[in-house]
């Protein structure tokens, strides 16, 4: 005999931190060939609790030791809901449990549904998974069977954390907010989603400022160009476009590469190290021969399944593009030998030359998007379940 356990999330598995978070749990008891009326299957209890897990890299990251390192004579017992057991890190975040039932019992056939629904910390990390450190959210769903140990069900989901909607406060008196007559709705799911229209503005008019921003390329012995952007901040799935243009230099540039990248860095106090490097992950690259170009762009585009810029107490994110050039050493005219002295004539390259290399780096803010676009390219899935 068994109890199957379905947990949904209706909206999918993205979410901005301070929405409400809405998971339906379903408990069936499948009817099978072999059920009778004396198949029915008893559950003492369910609870669910939201928690945050924090992981880090060891040879990275030098952590004082967590109060949770006491030993738990109480985590030991399985008859105990402990959200977290078994998983790797810290629990620094975590909501207070919630009972969704005590004593259910379920015929042959019977199914019963349950809403757990949670408001989730404004103040927590966002979820990220770097090179030193992972944030990893989850809601974890316990039940127990009459006279059996407690099954956890796990639900993975990605949190945004977009900076100013914790100081947004929202009219109290609900009569001057624009309001649809012919829908009912629940005063948190309203709250909720005038939150994320809130969030969808703010990114809309932090993101749509455009200002030209011109930059010189120049090496030690001269000029190689100009770089044109039109702005420096953007959303989640959005693609940086920048434009070069090489008519105007006294260098010849033989080629370039532009690569999106974060740079995730540990906090002074927390480095395993002193002064250990920062680790750097290339998003996206863009590589081009322009010997004789006069102008040339490139667009490069902001996954939605990254992690925006963001600070802990312990790691922070920054976004950049790196750009590297490589010009020539010579006068452009030698880029060019004359193959032949007959009327026909045909140029080639050189086979050798000498070059000179360099790089550059532009930071840029690269803010969440709205969840729901974001749960289109999510690695979790809106359903999880377990058999009992």
């Amino acid at each position: 005999a068994m109890i199957e356990v379905l947990a949904k999330l209706g909206r999918g598995p993205v979410f901005l931190a301070g929405e409400v978070l809405e998971c339906v749990i379903t408990f069936t008891n499948p009817l099978s060939a072999s059920s009778t009326s004396a198949s029915s299957e008893m559950l003492a209890w369910a609870s669910a609790q939201i928690h945050c897990q924090f992981h880090a890299s060891e040879n990275r990251v030098a952590l004082p030791p967590s109060d949770g390192s006491k030993h738990d004579v109480q985590a030991e017992n399985e008859t105990v809901f402990v959200p977290n057991r078994g998983e790797r890190g810290q629990c620094i975040l975590s909501t207070p449990p919630k009972i969704l039932f005590c004593d259910l019992r379920l015929d042959p056939g019977e199914s019963k549904s349950y809403s757990y629904c949670e408001t989730l910390p404004v103040d927590g990390p966002p979820s990220f998974r770097g090179q030193s450190v992972k944030y990893v959210y989850k809601l974890t769903i316990g039940c127990q069977r009459v006279n059996s140990p407690i099954k956890l069900l796990r639900v993975p989901f990605r949190v945004l954390v977009l900076h100013g909607l914790k100081d947004y406060q929202f009219p109290q008196d609900e009569a001057v907010a624009p309001s649809n007559p012919f829908l009912e709705e629940e005063e948190s799911l309203k709250k909720d989603s005038r939150l994320a229209d809130l969030a969808t503005e703010l990114l809309m008019v932090a993101t749509s400022r455009r200002s030209l921003h011109l930059y010189n390329i120049s090496n030690t012995r001269g000029k190689v160009g100009t770089f044109c952007i039109f702005k420096t901040v953007y959303k989640i799935g959005e693609d940086v476009i920048g434009t070069f243009n090489f008519s105007e230099g006294d260098i010849p540039c033989l080629q370039f590469s532009v690569s999106l990248q974060t740079e995730e860095s540990i906090q002074e106090e927390f480095q395993r190290r002193r002064g250990q490097p920062v680790s750097f992950t290339t998003h996206a690259r863009h590589q081009e021969s322009c010997l004789h170009t006069a102008q040339s762009s490139f667009s490069l585009p902001i996954p939605l399944s990254s992690t925006p810029g963001f600070t802990t107490n312990i790691v922070s994110l920054k976004w950049r593009l790196h750009f590297e050039f490589v010009t020539s050493g010579e006068s452009a005219g030698t880029c060019l030998v004359r193959g032949s002295q007959s009327e026909a004539v045909t140029w080639t390259g050189v086979e050798q030359m000498e070059v000179d290399t360099f790089s550059w780096d532009l930071p840029i803010k690269v803010l969440p998007t709205n969840p729901i676009l974001a749960s289109y390219v999510s690695q979790f899935s809106s359903t999880n379940s377990i058999t009992i």
